[in-house]
């Protein structure tokens, strides 16, 4: 079995696991961490991924500095860029790609890596993410951190894709449709019997709202987690999901 691994979310919550504040006296305090001790932290994820799932190979998924996400919304993740990454983030990040040969693709997001091989293969392999987004991915996911393991047909990674274009994700920059939150989005969607439909209901959505269509579609490109289908390979470019 092939386990498909966010690297980001396990590089962060190591790095993040290890960090200890030191105080010196005289009003002076400094913040420590162990590279050693962030390696074991990500030995210990993977063990306990492992002792859930059973033995399998794992593929370790990095995001790279330029995103492609960004000519379509340009305050996409914006936010993020005032908030402090822990200390041994870059670390593990260059041990990741020296120990497991992360891979590592501009201009690709951990999850778009891990959605392009997830559907650019017949083999058994499962996700393993906390990350909602992967869960428009029709693939088998596993979030450790729940301990649940999800196997998406088509049809409900469409549903979740058109979920999350109407609900937005504030802490990736992107609003969605406003005063839509998820009770409601799942409310709209309910009433589509195809795919089809179900993006018309998103689009007379924005509408309600004074928004157009384009603004729609700009919200369900950025909420899209890169399919095979979605990337040209040859180009090394993404090609914006269209419905």
């Amino acid at each position: 079995m092939k386990y498909l691994l966010d690297a980001d979310i396990v590089a962060f919550k190591a790095a993040t696991s290890v960090e200890r504040p030191v105080n010196w006296g005289d009003g002076m305090w400094t913040l420590h961490a162990y590279e050693a001790e962030a390696i074991d932290a990500v030995h210990d994820y993977l063990d306990r991924v492992t002792k859930s799932l059973g033995r399998g190979e794992f593929f370790f998924f990095l995001t790279a500095p330029k995103n492609w996400r960004k000519d379509i919304l340009p305050t996409y993740k914006e936010n993020r860029k005032s908030v402090r990454k822990p200390l041994l983030l870059p670390f593990l990040r260059e041990w990741m790609q020296e120990e497991w040969n992360a891979v590592i693709s501009s201009p690709l997001e951990a999850d778009d890596l891990i959605g392009i091989a997830a559907t650019a293969t017949t083999d058994d392999c499962i996700i393993v993410s906390e990350d909602k987004d992967l869960l428009t991915i029709p693939a088998k996911i596993f979030n450790p951190a729940k301990g649940e393991l999800h196997d998406i047909n088509k049809y409900t990674a469409t549903y979740n894709h058109m979920l999350q274009t109407l609900v937005g994700d504030k802490t990736d920059g992107y609003d969605g449709c406003p005063t839509i939150g998820m009770v409601r989005a799942h409310r709209i969607l309910e009433e589509a019997k195809t795919t089809q439909e179900m993006w018309e209901l998103v689009v007379q959505a924005y509408q309600k709202q004074g928004l157009s269509k384009s603004v729609a579609l700009q919200q369900a490109q950025v909420s899209r987690i890169c399919h095979a289908s979605d990337f040209d390979e040859r180009k090394g470019k993404v090609i914006p999901w269209t419905p």
